[in-house]
């Protein structure tokens, strides 16, 4: 009878034991999938990583920050973004396969880093006559949007801009073509071509090399966008800046679309909301940080800009426009639409430079 009675208990207790647990888990939530790719709660943060190869203090990564702070606040905390600036996660050279493998949810990189890899973006960075950020940014955006780069095919863009058109930062006054003749000038991956076709010495090396190189003698100077003069203090290295604006810089943050397909539908209406946002806002934010730049640089160190010689301006606006219809048509023979891109990039920036 006792036997029967310890056994009616232990039943009872066990039952008990397991409507509490499931009560538990009624009371959290349980849904989804976890961080180990287990149950996870309605109410569990969404931690994603967001990689990129330069500093903090550049502008691609002041926008990796804004972008962070709108997509917490706008989630109410259901996304938290973890920062990885300066190479600490992935580098330039692995940032897109990096984030195919996991390694980081968000990668932002340059296109033009990757030669090769994005045969129409290589058009749109060589010289079109960007007035600035802004019209960049928005050309890019608009041709990313019609023509999808390929390459791409597996990712979810997240959003795009670039830089402002890039100008000659050197030691000596750059002033023609002949000027050009011979110097040693660092420029990035797949518009390094560019200077080929001016006469100058493409020399490939990291921004971060730069400075080393200048006080060597390694480069004469560096073709860039101009906020980089107070950034990295290169006022104090080079004396001039050329007056013609040359290649740009495209950017394009992407995660997998394995991930972004992993979200909840909320977190990706946030998202695409900010594709468009971020791109205007970097492109403003740095349009206004090159004047503040320019400005430190001439007051502080005597930065001197140089116009070009008489009828220079046109000899290379005629040199640089048939080169880029060139390649233009090296694309078309390639099977890509190469003359209708660079036709509608044309149209864009007359469009935008009139707005």
């Amino acid at each position: 009878m006792k036997r029967n009675l310890l056994i009616l208990f232990l039943s009872i207790f066990t039952l008990l034991l397991v409507a509490c647990s499931g009560d538990d888990q009624a009371a959290s939530g349980t849904n989804g999938t976890d961080s180990n790719g287990g149950a996870a709660s309605d109410d569990e943060v969404i931690k994603l990583s967001y990689a990129f190869f330069a500093p903090a203090g550049t502008f691609p990564a002041v926008q990796m920050e804004e972008w962070k702070e709108r997509l917490e606040e706008r989630t109410d905390g259901k996304v938290e973004v973890e920062l990885f600036p300066g190479g600490t996660l992935l580098t330039a050279e692995n940032m897109y396969d990096g984030v195919a493998s996991g390694t980081a949810d968000i990668g932002l990189n340059s296109t033009s880093y990757e030669p090769g890899r994005f045969p129409l973006l290589e058009i749109s960075d060589m010289p079109s006559n960007y007035s600035d950020a802004v019209v960049a940014s928005k050309v890019v955006s608009d041709l990313i949007e019609k023509y999808p780069p390929e390459a791409f095919e597996d990712y979810k863009i997240i959003t795009s801009f670039a830089t402002e058109p890039m100008y000659i930062q050197s030691k000596e006054p750059i002033t023609s073509l002949d000027e050009m003749k011979g110097k040693q000038l660092r420029i990035g991956g797949a518009v390094a071509p560019v200077l080929e076709e001016m006469g100058a010495a493409p020399v490939g090396m990291s921004q971060a090399e730069v400075p080393e190189a200048l006080q060597t003698g390694i480069v004469d100077g560096y073709v860039s966008s101009r906020e980089i003069l107070k950034d990295t203090s290169l006022a104090e290295m080079v004396d001039y800046v050329t007056d013609y604006p040359l290649v740009i810089n495209t950017f394009v943050a992407v995660m997998t679309k394995e991930k972004w397909d992993s979200l909840p539908e909320d977190v990706q209406e946030v998202i695409e909301e900010l594709k468009d946002e971020m791109t205007l806002f970097a492109a403003e934010y740095l349009d206004e940080h090159v004047q503040e730049s320019m400005d430190w640089s001439q007051e502080e160190h005597g930065l001197e800009v140089v116009e070009l010689e008489g009828g220079e301006a046109e000899k290379w606006e005629e040199l640089l426009s048939a080169y880029q219809e060139e390649k233009a048509k090296e694309l078309d023979e390639e099977g890509l639409p190469g003359t209708e891109y660079l036709n509608d990039l044309r149209e864009l920036v007359e469009k935008y430079n009139a707005e």
